[in-house]
């Protein structure tokens, strides 16, 4: 009679959520060197308002906080690797992923009670509250737009610099 209430379970397993094709893309092609492209990205984060985490002549990361509403916090980070394609290093590949944590605030109550010898435990209306930031959640974003927007703003800081360069001769 009580079997019907208690539920079992195992352990929880979910459908593969990767899906490897060609036309969703992570990467462009730039006619730069891979320290070119990766001082481009690097540009094209600070001009957003991104933190500089990481950074080599092949690899950038860039770190930026969201607060949608008291409650939530966002964390993007926007990792990007530059490798040469051609062998004369003049055209690179730039590999781009963001990935974007979810934090919740949650709130724990504290109580007091105190123990006296002759008399007991004494319990005080004493409550207090701390707060704290939990991660809920972390996704790689996946919207094409997010994407092209930052391949458009890179190929910006590219001409830009090519620009430069072509004046300085």
């Amino acid at each position: 009679m009580l079997s019907g209430c208690v539920a079992t379970s195992g352990p929880r397993t979910f459908e593969v959520q990767e899906n490897f094709n060609s036309a969703t893309t992570f990467s462009r092609l730039f006619d730069a060197t891979p320290a070119q492209t990766c001082e481009a990205s690097r540009r094209a984060l600070l001009s957003q308002g991104y933190i500089i985490a990481a950074q080599t002549t092949d690899l950038v990361e860039g770190k930026k906080s969201f607060q949608p509403d008291a409650e939530s916090h966002l964390q993007m980070t926007v990792r990007v690797v530059c490798v040469p394609e051609a062998n004369e290093g003049k055209v690179s590949l730039g590999f781009v992923t963001a990935l974007q944590d979810t934090y919740a605030l949650r709130k724990t109550n504290n109580s007091a009670s105190v123990g006296v010898g002759a008399i007991g435990s004494v319990s005080l209306p004493f409550s207090a509250s701390s707060d704290s930031l939990v991660k809920v959640g972390s996704a790689t974003v996946t919207r094409d737009t997010f994407y092209e927007n930052f391949f458009d703003l890179v190929k910006r800081y590219l001409v830009i610099d090519q620009e430069q360069a072509g004046q300085g001769q």
